[in-house]
């Protein structure tokens, strides 16, 4: 297992002003409210049982990506309403994805995360660096670890494990939360590789 300090040492090789990337996907309606763009970054060190996306765990470099690159790509896109971030574990990268948070708000789209941490430890001073910078750009966090034994796959639940919690700090957002546990998406790329994603299954790539 991937220990803090490894970890912390693995995000330093992140060059200043990227994100690294497992992956990423236009126009997802499975992932937050209306249509989104999803980012999911590298690095996690749960490792929980039956995990969505056991490839993100690693901290490798897999995809670096500039943050402009990145805004330019999410804000092209007339029917993007939103963004997503997901992971991995997205505030491991807090600072990156706080000042990406940012720039889309500025465009006027909402932001929105999950995190296998608790809203209470992102706000105390255990959290990682950056935490209440992303917390401060946030629209929408789903919190909690996935836990297999309090899995939910259903139509009227917006989180995929009971411990899960869904804080909506937009009240504009409110009557949004109509994606379901029980959803999945298939991304048809250019190369003819698909993504798969929702929370019935992983994150994944193939031919």
């Amino acid at each position: 297992m991937t220990t803090e300090k490894n970890a912390y040492l693995k995000l330093m090789e992140i060059p200043p002003g990227c994100l690294n990337l497992m992956g990423y996907v236009d126009e997802s309606e499975v992932n937050g409210p209306g249509c989104r763009a999803v980012i999911w970054v590298q690095g996690c060190l749960r490792e929980c049982p039956s995990c969505f996306n056991p490839e993100s765990w690693s901290f490798e470099i897999n995809q670096l990506m500039a943050i402009d690159t990145l805004v330019e790509k999410i804000t092209s896109n007339p029917r993007h309403e939103g963004v997503t971030f997901s992971g991995g574990e997205p505030f491991w990268q807090a600072p990156a994805l706080a000042n990406l948070a940012r720039k889309v708000k500025a465009k006027g789209l909402n932001v929105m995360s999950f995190t296998g941490f608790t809203l209470e430890r992102l706000q105390s001073e255990y959290a990682p660096a950056g935490s209440k910078d992303l917390l401060a750009q946030l629209d929408i966090l789903i919190d909690g670890p996935y836990i297999q034994s309090q899995a939910i796959n259903s139509p009227d639940s917006p989180v995929s494990s009971a411990n899960q919690r869904v804080h909506v700090f937009n009240p504009a957002l409110k009557d949004r939360i109509t994606w379901a546990s029980d959803q999945t998406e298939i991304h048809i790329l250019k190369d003819g590789s698909r993504i798969v994603t929702g929370y019935l299954g992983q994150l994944f790539l193939s031919d």
